[in-house]
């Protein structure tokens, strides 16, 4: 962890500090979210930057267990405990509820209220676009809001979903002899691409890439239709004029090839950028992002009435200034073991060179 530790003596310095860790929160003893296994972790979702195996104990919803679960095995910790959302449950000597993110499903705020009646709330990683895979984003009132900022840059205006898959239904029918590889986090980004096709009136068999198997059946036995899922297998040859979704790693893999030559999509928030485009190998760029944009994330800040803002993983600086200029006290955390988008960071080289071709700086 860089330097730059909030300073004891403010309202969410005497809730929360920062160690090697992660987030602490001393009156309760437990840290969110910790990079490193600890006694006992509150986690606001499953991807693996947010979500790591080996704590003692870990508090979370019944998704992100399930979850945690699927991706590490049952022994992913020595006890765990489901959070019921909106539920509030006495931890040492504050009282903590989970609130609904709206990044993927089972993602949770975590809300923390001490006796004198202060209200920390940890974001987590948010989105405040609709999402019909998961539930949407709840704003809280809190004296402090700590909050993301991966997209924290006036750059980042995330369209309306229904454009991009638009973008994609078009070239389909452009290009009805290639296959179309849609490249998609395996937690929250490939199942909220399947849905969205799904309401914009697709309806064929879509493809997957193995490693999106279990996480997608296990979207839909919570009740989430994504239609009709198969498995690649051995079939590549034959998906000329269908849609394949695979991590985004895969499309620079041999695995692609085997499709001869097919239309390459990515779907993110940083293809909004055309050198990183280009850097993931989008010759279809597909803005669809699970977080918050610098609209969304600006409106945030301003419906939790927070009067101090603490912000971590992103563009970090850029809110915390503009925060300031609303007369709100906000600093950054400089956290780092967190990634951009998911399940795996971006290269930091690959972020880097994309950034300085796009006049920007590095967001992480």
């Amino acid at each position: 962890m860089r330097e730059a530790s909030p300073s004891a003596g403010t309202t969410g310095g005497d809730v929360l500090t920062l160690t090697a860790e992660g987030l602490y929160c001393p009156a309760g003893g437990f840290h969110i979210d910790p990079v490193r296994p600890v006694e006992r972790a509150l986690v606001t979702h499953g991807h693996a930057d947010h979500a790591r195996p080996g704590n003692g104990a870990v508090m979370a919803s019944r998704e992100t267990l399930d979850i945690m679960a699927i991706r590490y095995g049952e022994d992913f910790t020595g006890t765990r405990q489901e959070a019921v959302p909106g539920e509030a449950i006495r931890i040492g000597d504050v009282s903590v509820s989970f609130h609904p993110a709206g990044h993927v499903l089972g993602s949770m705020q975590v809300k923390i209220e001490t006796a004198n009646g202060t209200r920390v709330v940890v974001s987590g990683d948010y989105k405040r676009q609709a999402d019909p895979t998961c539930a949407p984003f709840e704003p809280l009132a809190c004296e402090v809001f700590v909050t993301e900022a991966t997209f924290g840059l006036p750059v980042f205006r995330h369209p309306l979903v229904a454009e991009e898959i638009g973008k994609l239904l078009k070239s389909l029918s452009l290009f009805d002899g290639r296959t179309h590889l849609v490249g998609a986090y395996s937690l929250g980004k490939a199942q909220r691409v399947i849905a969205e096709l799904r309401a914009a009136g697709y309806e064929r068999t879509i493809y997957l890439h193995g490693a999106l198997e279990r996480l997608c059946s296990y979207y839909q036995a919570q009740g989430i239709d994504l239609g009709t899922l198969e498995p690649v297998g051995r079939r590549a040859k034959e998906l000329a004029g269908e849609i394949v979704l695979c991590p985004p790693g895969q499309l620079a893999d041999r695995w692609a090839r085997r499709f001869g030559d097919p239309v390459t999509a990515v779907a993110s928030g940083w293809v909004r950028v055309r050198a990183r485009a280009r850097q993931r190998g989008a010759e279809l760029p597909l803005v669809i992002s699970d977080h918050a944009d610098w609209d969304d994330l600006r409106e945030t800040v301003a419906e939790t009435g927070a009067g101090e803002i603490w912000v971590t993983h992103g563009a970090e600086e850029a809110l915390v200034h503009w925060c300031r200029q609303q007369g709100l006290a906000a600093r950054p955390l400089n956290l780092i073991g967190y990634g951009d988008e998911g399940d795996a960071a971006e290269p930091a080289g690959n972020v880097e060179a994309a950034d300085r071709a796009a006049g920007i700086g590095s967001t992480t």
